[in-house]
């Protein structure tokens, strides 16, 4: 076959076959009246596997120019111009040709993982069921009447709700704001999407720190957005580098998560704060705070923010109550100016019409009773305790092995592995002993690095899953 595969061009090897065979259908090189090579053969001719031959002949079934009949092999389709049949969608092409990308292959993996194995999950960034408020959101749910709306609420959120959340941001962060000036989002995922597709256009510059939690995020590259890196330090970062890289970059946007930070922990001191919103009023570069773990400081100290530090409206304020009630909920706002909270909630409507007012009512009264102190209170001491855990188990099975800062906040664990190894295998070997955790590389574009969340097991099991996690990396080379 006078054919060469060309193994450095961007297109898929199974489309340059599927390619080939069309233009050899329409040039006569393939003759209708003779079956096409089969799988093993076209395979074994272009020295390449069969399952990519397979998605080839996947490819041009779908487009309608070949049939495949069990016994007499592959042939082209005697009705190739569809005169008497349907041709079915080439999905393949739909899929690969939207703007909307999909996680990456390993963040696909460890949810699959986490969906369908039982697992010690030291991935995944919530809280156990036994951390959620349950006895509390139940006296709500049946000892009050629902007094919501039914119908569509406000586009930026029910009023009361906003209003709640004014005197919580006021009282526990020390943030001034008013109803008017926030949007009620379905967590904080749907107020990042907000911003990045209202605010910024592609070949806009951005900043994200390194590592991340938005590292791992796809909105930024499916925008077309330039992705600048701030270093993460083990003192957070450096707002001498963001300087510098608004001087080459002209930065639009910076995006960052100043307090216990996902996923080194780091908390930035108030001077760092005050030297960011520095740099932002002075070259107006709006920041978009990310800010799911103030609130979870294990020595009692309050945590600054920086939006209640903001003096010129330069910071635009994301929280939840995914990370410290219920992911469930989904109940998440923005806060900032109020010409930027009106374009959002307009794309809000444009999507889902607005927030499930039963929800939002659920999270008013929650906000709102005696239960939410003596639950963070609580929550925060049982954090805290499954932190001295993590640390225990790490110094216990793997103290010469890896090296790590102990958060004082947050419900992450970030560590550095002492030697070179494969994080692949290291995960599968992990999987095969019934512990998952995050890859270093999802999160950041430095090597040997792990990320262990220690909300979601208890004392005993976050023990076991160390242990594994030590067997491990053990046996991996």
């Amino acid at each position: 076959m006078d054919w060469d595969i060309n193994r450095k061009a961007k297109k898929p090897i199974y489309k340059q076959v599927a390619e080939f065979i069309e233009n050899g259908i329409a040039d006569g090189t393939f003759p209708p009246d003779k079956p096409l090579p089969s799988e093993r053969y076209l395979a074994t001719e272009l020295k390449i596997n069969r399952s990519t031959v397979v998605a080839a002949y996947d490819e041009l079934e779908a487009n309608g120019l070949i049939q495949r009949n069990r016994g007499s092999g592959t042939i082209i389709s005697k009705d190739i111009w569809g005169i008497t049949k349907k041709r079915i969608p080439s999905w393949h092409r739909y899929i690969e040709a939207g703007s909307f990308l999909p996680n990456s292959p390993v963040t696909q993996r460890i949810r699959k993982e986490m969906e369908e194995r039982k697992l010690i999950n030291l991935a995944s960034g919530e809280l156990s069921e036994d951390l959620f408020p349950m006895k509390a959101l139940g006296e709500i749910t049946s000892t009050r009447s629902f007094i919501g709306r039914l119908g569509y609420d406000h586009p930026q959120g029910n009023a009361v709700l906003r209003t709640t959340i004014t005197n919580h941001v006021k009282g526990f962060r020390n943030i001034e704001t008013n109803p008017t000036s926030i949007l009620i989002t379905s967590g904080a995922q749907q107020a990042l999407h907000l911003v990045v597709q209202c605010l910024l256009k592609p070949g806009d510059a951005v900043v994200i720190e390194d590592p991340s939690y938005h590292y791992n995020l796809q909105i930024f590259k499916s925008a077309g957005l330039r992705i600048f890196y701030l270093p993460v330090s083990e003192d957070g970062v450096d707002p001498n580098k963001l300087l510098e890289l608004h001087k080459k970059h002209r930065i639009r946007m910076i995006f960052i998560n100043p307090a216990f930070q996902n996923p080194t922990g780091t908390l930035l001191k108030k001077s760092q704060l005050e030297a960011i919103l520095e740099i932002s009023s002075e070259h107006g570069i709006p920041v978009v705070e990310d800010d799911p773990y103030s609130l979870t400081s294990f020595n009692g100290e309050e945590v600054s923010t920086l939006k209640s530090l903001d003096k010129h409206g330069t910071v635009i304020y994301i929280s939840s109550l995914s990370k410290f009630v219920a992911s469930g909920l989904r109940i998440g706002w923005i806060i900032g100016p109020r010409s930027v909270i009106e374009r959002l909630s307009d794309a809000k409507q444009q999507i889902d019409f607005g927030h499930s007012s039963f929800t939002q009512w659920i999270a008013n009264d929650f906000l709102e009773s005696e239960h939410f102190h003596s639950h963070i209170k609580k929550l925060v001491k049982e954090l805290e305790k499954r932190r001295n855990q993590i640390v225990t188990s790490f110094n216990y099975f793997l103290k010469d092995q890896v090296e790590f800062t102990i958060p004082t906040g947050g419900i992450h664990f970030w560590c550095k592995l002492k030697k070179e190894v494969n994080e692949m295998k290291l995960l599968e070997n992990c999987v095969k002993r019934g512990v998952i955790y995050v890859p270093g590389s999802m999160m950041g574009s430095k090597k040997n690095y792990a990320r262990f969340t220690f909300a979601r097991e208890n004392e005993e099991t976050i023990d076991e899953g160390i242990k594994r996690f030590a067997d491990a990396l053990n046996s991996t080379k």
